[in-house]
């Protein structure tokens, strides 16, 4: 795909999706970073119903560093994958207590060295949390987008955003990480994908008519 069609792309799904942010609530950089971490194999709806609940009690890492793990559990039991996930944000709290004084680090170094925070999570956090997008967060929206479009033919997220950032300015990056999640819940669902209602599906390799 030439530079002009990746911009020209990139705006249509603008135009599509003008309304398209993080879907995750939150109110504070560590509230995102729990929540971050709740999506994981869990859609963001869910983690939406599970969070009010849980940052009413507790929201800020010191909050978390003394917590019992079976309380932390009680509250994001239904996210899946629960007791992995409380025992890592506990140890995220008290990382960022010890190391960062209780403040949410800006780097995407620091923020990958916190316990169940990885690339793609770092990425988000850096947007949404600092408005800096150092790269894409390949999701599985993302992904199945990528391979659809022949954006790149990669399986793994690493190696997909690799190809990604090969393609798309710098400038348009953060508009990539929201339009990608909009677009595959949207249109380019995982099964029977509405390509005939789809805005950019001129750009589809897999799109036949």
């Amino acid at each position: 795909m030439k530079k002009n069609e990746v911009i020209e792309m990139i705006n249509i799904l603008k135009e599509t999706y003008p309304d398209a942010t993080c879907s995750l609530d939150f109110t504070t950089p560590f509230e995102l970073v729990v929540a971050v971490m709740l999506s994981a194999q869990c859609t963001d709806e869910r983690v939406n119903k599970v969070t009010p609940a849980l940052f009413k009690k507790y929201n800020k890492p010191k909050d978390f560093i003394n917590l019992e793990i079976e309380e932390i559990e009680k509250y994001i039991h239904s996210c899946g994958f629960f007791r992995n996930k409380a025992k890592n944000i506990k140890l995220c709290a008290q990382e960022i207590v010890n190391k960062y004084n209780g403040i949410v680090p800006k780097t995407m170094e620091e923020l990958q060295s916190l316990p169940g925070v990885g690339r793609k999570s770092a990425n988000v956090i850096s947007l949404e949390v600092f408005g800096i997008a150092n790269g894409i967060a390949v999701d599985t929206h993302a992904k199945r987008i990528s391979n659809r479009l022949g954006l790149s033919n990669e399986k793994t997220p690493d190696k997909i955003e690799k190809d990604l950032l090969k393609i798309f300015p710098k400038e348009y990056l953060k508009d990539i990480n929201h339009l990608f999640v909009w677009h595959g819940r949207n249109t380019c669902i995982a099964r029977n994908p509405k390509c005939d209602e789809c805005t950019i599906k001129k750009y589809c390799k897999n799109y036949t008519k």
